[in-house]
């Protein structure tokens, strides 16, 4: 419309130097949103277009869309997984830093799990295919990611419905203003339907519309490319506003695999003792009976002929080895056989206030020692919590449904603030509404299965090993592909960051408009100059964005 009024008022040259300085500036912006939107083609570009499917004897290259689930695929060295599945033969380490952002390559053997477009480093294996093409982890990182970008941000939002007021009262205002003072005598109409021009190219709110979309698909592209999702521009804008990151213990801070951690034998022989331990755990499924039999395959301590297995309900296991019943339980358990633990009553209290759960071994009549096992910390973890506190994170809680006494070690070992102890999985939603009530916007980090009801009260639900669990995927705001805390430092830095950009932006589309509207009508603006501050407002608000495509 400017150049059609430029042409009208007889201003040719103008009229053409803003059909050009609008070309220009709209080429370039294109430019940079596409560089933007590369930042996710970059992901769908991991994954091959073929894969080599086994057939009897026969190798055949199929595209990846012809093979189906159960079909088995060879990947050799240095080749990059197809199409996720698991494990049939072979061992080899795989760099799962394209889908999960993990630093280091992951070893797998028969049974794990791999995932297409990672990159299979050393040996060769065969997998069997469990998701086609397009339900594999890494096109619904893609898939999410896209539907992320179009999800507005309160931000965003705001600024819309600003340029949707603020459009048709700039437009009345040019048309007064051509029309206004030349009625009164003020001037001709040449000389006013050129101001009313320029205050319309001025008014336009390209950089103020532009500012915070390009930011946001930036630093969600960025994040996206480091393993973690995050599911809009809304939860990006909470992640730069979170004051205190309540933590999950198990499986979050720590491996959620316990390991014996120490073995007292009241008979000087802890090879029997732990033979002992290992013919009655062996029957059960529970994680701590597992620990205890992979410490004894470790050390090649075999099992003892055993009979008549049962488990106690709560209280541990029992077999018959030789002829004399032997148990394995919680120290309640031989409280209620009577059996005498003064003994060892001291040795029982430390290691439980250490957070050790403890599995004495014994008869009916005599105890023979005890096993101590504990949950190992992991020392990522350890690394990021000191990372966000660097950052300036103020409070990090641990939830846990340990006692008392575990808890406050496992504190103080991981570097977290506060605990909240003996929390029964409801209690976790109440704890996040204690630290929300304590007027506190609230991060919750779990693995998103058993913890989905606190991560839907948190502001913010931060799930992790998304690659792993559908779950996680579904019910948290932002999810971190790994299953460890290495990117969470660098998700709460790239949020606030983008929350300083989208400031900036708006601020400095803001005051240039102000700026320009301010030279108009002393004559100092030209048209074309309008065009060049309208356009040019626009491309340093895009540039600054994409500074967080950059981040490391």
């Amino acid at each position: 419309s400017a150049a059609i009024g430029a042409a009208l008022i007889g201003e040719w040259f103008e009229g053409a130097t803003v059909v050009w300085l609008f070309a220009l500036g709209n080429t370039l912006q294109n430019r940079s949103i596409e560089r933007t939107r590369e930042s996710i083609r970059s992901l769908i570009n991991l994954t091959p277009s073929e894969a080599t499917v086994k057939y009897g004897d026969q190798l055949i290259r199929k595209p990846v869309e012809e093979v189906g689930v159960n079909d088995i695929i060879v990947i050799k060295p240095g080749e990059k997984v197809p199409l996720d599945g698991e494990v049939l033969t072979g061992t080899s380490s795989i760099n799962q830093a394209p889908i999960t952002g993990e630093s280091l390559p992951v070893d797998k053997q028969q049974g794990d799990t791999v995932y297409a477009g990672t990159v299979n480093e050393s040996g060769s294996i065969e997998v069997k295919v469990t998701k086609l093409v397009e339900d594999t982890t890494i096109a619904k990182i893609i898939h999410l990611v896209e539907e992320a970008q179009e999800k507005k941000a309160p931000t965003q939002a705001f600024v819309d419905r600003f340029a949707r007021v603020y459009t048709p009262i700039v437009f009345t205002l040019a048309l007064l203003t051509m029309v206004v003072p030349p009625l009164f005598g003020f001037g001709s109409w040449g000389e006013w339907a050129y101001k009313g021009l320029a205050l319309l190219v001025v008014a336009c709110p390209c950089a103020l519309v532009i500012s915070t979309p390009v930011a946001i698909v930036s630093a969600i592209g960025n994040a996206a490319r480091n393993g973690v999702l995050i599911k809009g521009g809304t939860f990006l804008e909470k992640a730069g506003a979170i004051q205190a990151i309540a933590f999950d213990k198990t499986g979050t801070l720590t491996e959620g695999k316990p390991k014996v951690a120490e073995v007292i034998s009241l008979q000087n022989n802890r090879e029997e003792l732990i033979g002992i331990t290992r013919t009655i755990e062996e029957h059960s499924t529970h994680p701590i009976a597992q620990a205890i039999t992979s410490y004894a395959v470790e050390r090649n301590i075999g099992t003892k002929q055993g009979e008549d297995f049962k488990a106690i309900a709560g209280k541990g296991a029992q077999a018959t080895i030789n002829g004399i019943v032997y148990f394995a339980g919680n120290p309640k358990l031989f409280k209620e056989m009577e059996v005498p633990l003064h003994d060892i009553a001291e040795r029982i209290d430390t290691l439980q206030r250490h957070g050790n759960t403890l599995v004495v071994v014994g008869t009916r009549t005599e105890v023979l020692g005890l096993i101590a096992v504990a949950d190992t910390i992991r020392d990522i973890t350890v690394q990021s919590i000191q990372k966000l506190k660097k950052i300036g994170m103020n409070e990090m809680v641990m939830l846990t449904g340990d006692n008392d006494g575990t808890a406050k070690k496992i504190a103080a070992e991981t570097g977290v603030d506060r605990y909240f102890s003996e929390l029964l999985p409801e209690d976790k939603v109440t704890a996040v509404k204690k630290l929300q009530a304590e007027g506190k916007r609230v991060a919750m980090v779990g693995d998103g299965i058993n913890d989905a009801p606190a991560l839907a009260t948190a502001d913010l639900g931060i799930a992790m090993g998304g690659a792993g669990t559908d779950t996680a995927m579904e019910t948290a705001d932002i999810v971190l592909m790994a299953d460890n805390l290495e990117k969470l430092p660098h998700t709460i830095r790239l949020s606030r960051r983008a929350m300083n950009i989208i400031k900036q932006n708006v601020w400095f589309s803001l005051l240039t408009k102000l700026a320009a509207l301010a030279l108009i009508f002393p004559g100092f603006l030209t048209l074309w100059m309008a065009v060049l501050s309208d356009t040019g407002a626009a491309l340093i608000v895009i540039l600054n964005s994409m500074r967080l495509l950059r981040q490391k």
